[in-house]
This record gives structure tokens, C-alpha cells and sequence, in this order.
């Protein structure tokens, strides 16, 4: 794989994450540099884990992941966004700590739901004899990037308090929407 395209294959890898760490930091309105850096550690790393993963599952599964990892990747997305959807229409005020999208199981949810395409590249590179090594790195790398700074952009954009409610709707839409994007690009809406 050629450097430039391994650079704009990780790049296109880390918009899922990059736009969910935008959201992220809108629902979080201030986060912490500990938050940001919890959620790139872990975009990043889930990024750079599911090549490894898709290359060492190979060819013997590659059908079953691509058939239905379109719909967890939806599945995963459609519920966080909706939960925050639900939560910024509830007026919790400043109570932000019960709802920390950079812990437990939603820190999980979101960094497998981000990374799942990742896995069809690493099944493409062990398709096609590539080493996934130097791959997992860069697109994990990349991916930490973009989550930081997503971050940062919706903490920046959550901090005017006229649009915090509505930057967070709009940030579970956008996690929604994701997920459908990923149904259509997969082809699994027929109306798309």
C-alpha cells in the first residue's frame, strides 16, 4: 500500500470518529483534557485493532462480517444517538457527569461501532497479501488525531450556551445519520 494511499485511507477511516467526537464534545459542553484524551486513546486504538482483527480473520469469514457489520455499526450509533437525543431534550441542566460518553460501556459502543470499517480493510489487506501492520498504525494514529480535535471542535461549539441543547439534538441526529449513511453505502436501503 502506497503511503498517500494509506494517509487518505486512514483519513476516511477516522470521519466516523471525527464526527462523533464532535457530538461528543457537544454533549459533554466541557470536556476535560482528560475525557478528550480517554476517547482518542480509544478511537485510536479500536481504529488500529480492527485491521489486525479483519486480517487475521482472513477470508474464511470475510462474507458473514461484511453482511452484517454494516447493521451493528447502525445498530451501535442509532442507539447512542437517540440516548442523547433523549437526554438533551430531558433539560438535565449542568448534570453532565452521569451521562460521560467517554466511559464504560458507551466509550465501547461508540469506539466498535466507529472502528467496524476498519475491520473490512484489515480483510482486504490480508485478501489482497498485505502486511497490516504498518496499516494498523497509521489509521490508528490518524484516528486519535481526528478524535481529539473533534473534540475540541464541540466543546467549542458547545460552549455558546444559546445552541447547547440544540448542538446536542443535533449531534445525536448526527450519530444517527451516520448510521444510516453506513446502511446506504452498503447498499442495505434500497431507497438510497
Amino acid at each position: 500500500m502506497q503511503p498517500l494511499e494509506l494517509l487518505l485511507t486512514a483519513i476516511a477511516l477516522a470521519m466516523d470518529a471525527f464526527a462523533v467526537a464532535i457530538a461528543t464534545g457537544v454533549a459533554l459542553r466541557c470536556a476535560s483534557l482528560r475525557q478528550t484524551l480517554r476517547l482518542a486513546w480509544h478511537f485510536g486504538l479500536f481504529q488500529a485493532l480492527m485491521p489486525i482483527c479483519g486480517w487475521l480473520l482472513g477470508a474464511t469469514v470475510r462474507h458473514w462480517v461484511e453482511a452484517w457489520a454494516h447493521w451493528l455499526a447502525f445498530g451501535l450509533l442509532a442507539y447512542i444517538g437517540s440516548k442523547m437525543i433523549v437526554e438533551a431534550l430531558r433539560d438535565q441542566g449542568d448534570d453532565r457527569a452521569a451521562c460521560d460518553p467517554t466511559r464504560g460501556l458507551t466509550l465501547v459502543l461508540l469506539s466498535v461501532a466507529t472502528s467496524i470499517d476498519a475491520l473490512a480493510v484489515g480483510l482486504s489487506l490480508s485478501v489482497l497479501g498485505i502486511s497490516v501492520w504498518w496499516p494498523a498504525l497509521v489509521i490508528g494514529a490518524v484516528a486519535l488525531a481526528f478524535t481529539a480535535l473533534g473534540m475540541r471542535l464541540g466543546r467549542t461549539v458547545a460552549r455558546a450556551r444559546s445552541i447547547g441543547q440544540l448542538a446536542e439534538v443535533l449531534g445525536g441526529v448526527v450519530l444517527v445519520g451516520i448510521g444510516v449513511k453506513i446502511l446506504a453505502d452498503h447498499g442495505a436501503l434500497p431507497f438510497f
